[in-house]
């Protein structure tokens, strides 16, 4: 099972946070799709399925990243499910401008903290997704306005137990393109991280993360993961720890 999250957004390049808005893959971003499907033909990979979120980020990703290994042909399934955290009343502010505003403490707190969300967004917002076509099957109280990782759990572990677990049972090969917390919440689950490590977590744009898992889906540790995931990083090890310092510093 390999892990992608999206390539560079335009909003990551500006530095914004962005949660459910629906921005596109910028040029730099298209390009670490394309390498990291290069990477995964060059490794000797092949994918049964498809998984990503409802988003073009993702959805762009994972096209890019099965086009480069000749596999445009396999199933994907798109799932709100494996949206990005909800980021509330942030969505679409300047990182730095919101330290700036909140100051640096306050907003690590929000980018980072396992359970406490961004202030709501208002329901009369345009960018609510209550006015948004494709969420149209979720009930008003299952709509979010603003999510925590630990929220942003709830929606994904579930899906992982009843629609994308079957597919390993069955031996599948898997690609799940979707975004850095969502995948860290898969990742939590995965790799059973606590929360208080969960925090410090950064998953690099573009990379594939590939897992291995054992009959009881206990993650097999690999010899070059970086801690505390079981999976590994396919790349330029120096390279890739260099992206992840990378999301660190967003809000520096």
């Amino acid at each position: 099972m390999v892990l992608v999250r999206h390539g560079e957004s335009e909003w990551n390049k500006e530095n914004r946070f962005t949660g459910w808005y629906d921005v596109q893959l910028s040029e730099k971003g298209i390009a670490e799709a394309k390498e990291g499907g290069r990477l995964l033909k060059e490794a000797g990979f092949t994918f049964d399925k498809a998984y990503t979120s409802v988003l073009r980020r993702a959805i762009k990703t994972c096209w890019l990243v099965l086009e480069e290994m000749d596999l445009m042909w396999i199933p994907v399934e798109k799932a709100w499910q494996l949206n990005e955290r909800h980021y509330g009343a942030l969505q679409g502010l300047d990182k730095n401008e919101t330290v700036a505003k909140h100051g640096k403490d306050q907003v690590h707190i929000w980018r980072r903290s396992y359970d406490i969300p961004p202030p709501p967004l208002e329901k009369n917002n345009p960018h609510y997704p209550g006015n948004d076509v494709r969420y149209g099957q979720l009930l008003q109280r299952e709509t979010p306005v603003t999510e925590s990782l630990k929220t942003t759990l709830d929606r994904v572990v579930p899906f992982w137990e009843k629609v994308i677990k079957p597919d390993v049972t069955a031996g599948k090969g898997l690609l799940i393109a979707a975004h850095g917390n969502s995948l860290r919440a898969l990742v939590k689950k995965l790799d059973n991280i606590p929360d208080s490590d969960i925090t410090e977590l950064n998953i690099p744009t573009g990379t594939p993360l590939v897992y291995e898992l054992d009959s009881e889906f206990k993650p097999i540790k690999h010899k070059e993961s970086i801690g505390p995931l079981s999976g590994r990083y396919l790349g330029n090890q120096e390279a890739i720890k260099a992206r992840i310092l990378g999301v660190k510093n967003q809000t520096k």
